[in-house]
């Protein structure tokens, strides 16, 4: 995996993709994750955080979405009423393989506990548990700004996208941490508003 001017992954976060990989063939969560990686990486270069932890969070923070039907999971994520139920086993089992994925790569044990906390709760806790956290919870959430989620998204809930480009620049100041998060969500805004396909 190469992020957005970045060096390619190194050799242990390649690993830990090649583990997630079979657990990200859903909901398009591969793509999904590639995308939060690099806006991970960008937050990063301007936002204190751990990228022991914050990148390798971010590699398996939605692998538990293969222990959920795919038939169900529209239920439990997106705009509107959701599952909560649905939503919070993601996590759970997301944390559960995440920690069996990082152990067997020997990830130091100190940094597993921290990186399984934060994918125990990235989407239930509104608020983060420490800096790794929001760098996660930001690049999480940047997707649905990218020209891919935001494809990706319109078409799997049926969205009208001059509605939803409103909505989600209603949503900058509640849902992002980092003053870099909420910078890059107004400039992939800009961009998308740009886009000819946009219409009311």
């Amino acid at each position: 995996m190469r992020c957005h001017n970045a060096e390619p992954m190194n050799a242990t976060l390649v690993r830990i993709f090649d583990a997630a990989r079979p657990y990200l063939s859903t909901r398009s969560n591969e793509e999904h994750t590639r995308i939060a990686f690099d806006f991970a990486v960008r937050l990063l270069d301007q936002e204190e955080g751990n990228p022991n932890v914050v990148l390798p969070a971010v590699i398996l923070h939605d692998v538990g979405w293969k222990s959920i039907p795919e038939d169900l999971q529209l239920a439990a994520f997106g705009p509107g009423k959701i599952d909560a139920n649905l939503n919070r086993l993601h996590e759970l089992e997301g944390a559960r393989i995440a920690r069996s994925i990082l152990e067997t790569e020997r990830h130091p044990p100190h940094l597993i506990d921290e990186i399984t906390e934060i994918i125990l709760e990235h989407d239930s806790r509104p608020e983060p548990l420490s800096q790794n956290d929001a760098i996660v919870k930001d690049s999480d959430k940047l997707w649905r700004y990218s020209q891919r989620g935001l494809a990706v998204d319109v078409q799997r809930f049926g969205l009208n996208t001059s509605r939803y480009l409103s909505s989600l620049r209603k949503k900058i100041d509640e849902w992002f941490h980092t003053p870099t998060a909420r910078r890059i969500a107004t400039e992939e805004l800009r961009l998308r508003e740009k886009s000819p396909g946009v219409k009311d």
